[in-house]
């Protein structure tokens, strides 16, 4: 039951890097409009770029803050300068950081740097230091934080002090109507346009970062095994192929080349969430994927073939297990949403942040 002193929120003001057709924070940033669109709200975008060409630009009120005149490292703290500037002529109701804000009520984490640079192994310098200190105000002056992951509970926890009852863990949504399993017939045309070989279990990597995604483990695996698999790479280019090892190139069908494969390898040295993994379950091809990923503890059953990064032979032996699922005949997942722990729609995703605006 609906709580009856609570007044609705319209004004919602939204800080974002960009609103641009690019990676994961730009497609959520549209995804997040367009739930909001639907549900009749038309917030405020602050935004150091704003492609008014897109859909989403007609259902925002634009804010442009222009900071390309700081020096690169310095301009999420010259954003979040700008904005304090323009949110002193209006401050809305409800501001949603999506980007780093210390004048955010409700702020975004979908990752942290700590813990990106211990995954890493690498000591912080100067730079690092300076995004730290950013996050840890972030994450002390809003009221309450979205994690995209329990992952990114733990470390906001861990690294930052933050304590539980301010956090929130909503995964993040998937484009439900993109991503979605193919029949037989469209399947086996999907892996004729793709050249995929019908004598080997196809493993999927997409990736446009190879070092944090993992893949000198694929390429020192794939390279050397006797197995009957092919790696398919799309994304980023990678050193030389093989009859192990191919290269799609940057794929604009991605749904279709994930309904093709056998498996989805999703095997990130750092992976605060890794959606990846929920849109391959979505187009109903099983993951085999590292534990330290977010998207991991969303995943159940059947789906996936966990393995770990730190023990010795371990993603070794969930391949061959994955190899043997596919010739038995069993590796198809026939109704992906019985296989995540929450509904990937969008408009789901919206809905719960919006009580988080109104709380």
């Amino acid at each position: 039951m609906s709580d009856p002193t609570r007044r609705p929120v319209t004004d919602i003001a939204l800080t974002a890097q960009a609103l641009k057709n690019s990676g994961g924070a730009e497609r959520y940033t549209r995804d997040v409009i367009a739930g909001l669109h639907r549900m009749g709200l038309r917030p405020t975008l602050f935004a150091r770029e704003i492609d008014r060409s897109l859909p989403e630009a007609a259902w925002i009120d634009a804010q442009p803050l222009n900071v390309r005149w700081a020096p690169r490292k310095l301009r999420n703290l010259a954003f979040d300068w700008r904005l304090k500037q323009r949110l002193k002529r209006h401050r809305p109701a409800c501001v949603f950081s999506i980007n780093h804000s210390t004048h955010a009520d409700v702020a975004l984490c979908g990752g942290t740097h700590p813990g990106s640079l211990e995954a890493a192994g690498r000591a912080a310098r100067r730079s690092d230091e300076w995004q730290i200190d950013l996050e840890r105000r972030v994450y002390s002056e809003a009221r309450s934080i979205v994690a995209h992951s329990q992952l990114m509970s733990r470390e906001l926890q861990r690294f930052y002090g933050v304590p539980v009852d301010r956090i929130d863990v909503l995964y993040p949504p998937v484009d439900t109507t993109r991503f979605h399993p193919l029949n037989d017939v469209e399947r086996a045309a999907a892996r004729r346009q793709f050249d995929l070989p019908e004598d080997r279990v196809i493993f999927v990597f997409s990736s446009t970062s190879h070092e944090r995604k993992g893949y000198p483990l694929l390429e020192a695996f794939f390279e050397q095994t006797t197995l009957p698999v092919c790696l398919v790479v799309a994304g980023r280019p990678v050193p030389k192929t093989s009859e192990t090892i191919r290269y799609v190139g940057y794929c604009k069908e991605i749904e279709k080349l994930f309904a093709a494969a056998d498996f989805t390898v999703v095997a990130s040295a750092y992976e605060p969430f890794g959606l990846v993994g929920v849109e391959s379950v979505m187009c109903g091809t099983p993951l085999v994927i590292a534990d330290n990923v977010g998207s991991a503890e969303t995943v159940t059953g059947a789906a996936k073939i966990a393995f770990s990064r730190q023990s010795a032979g371990s993603f070794e032996r969930a391949i061959e297990a994955a190899v043997e699922r596919v010739q038995s005949g069993n590796a198809r997942i026939a109704e992906p949403l019985r296989n995540l722990v929450y509904d990937p729609s969008v408009d789901a995703h919206v809905a719960a942040l919006y009580e988080l605006f109104t709380r």
